[in-house]
């Protein structure tokens, strides 16, 4: 099979493993544009850390067949910062495999895990490395249905979350202070005193 990765750190491992299993690979970090898809001819677009949105016309030139790997419990905490929102608002932690539509990770689930992390001793670094060993080991296991097309499809159902880039505004002084290896259990303290003192502000 010829897949068109689109990729970010870590992702440069699995397309090399996917080579290893005898596909045909292109990566790419950068912006995609339709004409270098078109050129490609890709069997399958798979997207894992990928900081760009996929436009509806790249997604046609494969007939849909655009996968993403998302280091969250969809449909809870879509779009950006999916692990340190899962904390913050104490949702479903896990990752999920899933076909992408025109939407941010909303479209049909392929496979999903839900994954336990001790946040009395876990870091913010320490949770994205398990979640991400966690997304790769299932992809592995799974690749040869996702490529056949041998796994039934879950339509996402319930309302879930969805945050943007700009939203990351909340919390990201936190991590340019203590970095990246702050304790979950700290992050989410101060988090909590920020928020209820702009609330007491308000009121």
């Amino acid at each position: 099979m010829r897949v068109l990765f689109l990729g970010g750190n870590p992702a440069k491992d699995i397309a090399d493993w996917l080579e290893e299993q005898g596909e045909v690979v292109v990566y790419t970090e950068d912006k995609l544009i339709i004409d270098e898809a078109r050129h490609i001819k890709p069997d399958m677009i798979v997207s894992y850390n990928y900081k760009y949105i996929i436009p509806k016309v790249i997604i046609d030139c494969v007939k849909g067949k655009t996968v993403n790997l998302h280091i969250s419990y969809l449909p809870f905490n879509r779009g950006a910062h999916p692990n340190i929102w899962s904390f913050i608002e104490d949702t479903p932690k896990g990752v999920t495999i899933h076909y992408i539509d025109e939407g941010i990770d909303t479209g049909a689930i392929i496979v999903q895990k839900e994954v336990f992390i001790d946040e009395e001793k876990e870091t913010i670094a320490s949770s994205y490395e398990i979640l991400h060993k966690e997304i790769q080991s299932l992809f592995k296991e799974n690749w040869n249905k996702i490529k056949n097309g041998e796994i039934a499809l879950k339509k996402q159902t319930g309302e879930g979350s969805l945050h943007y880039k700009k939203d990351s505004i909340r919390f990201e002084h936190l991590l340019k202070e203590k970095g990246w290896g702050i304790p979950i259990k700290e992050l989410k303290l101060q988090y909590g005193q920020i928020k209820a003192k702009r609330y007491e502000q308000q009121y």
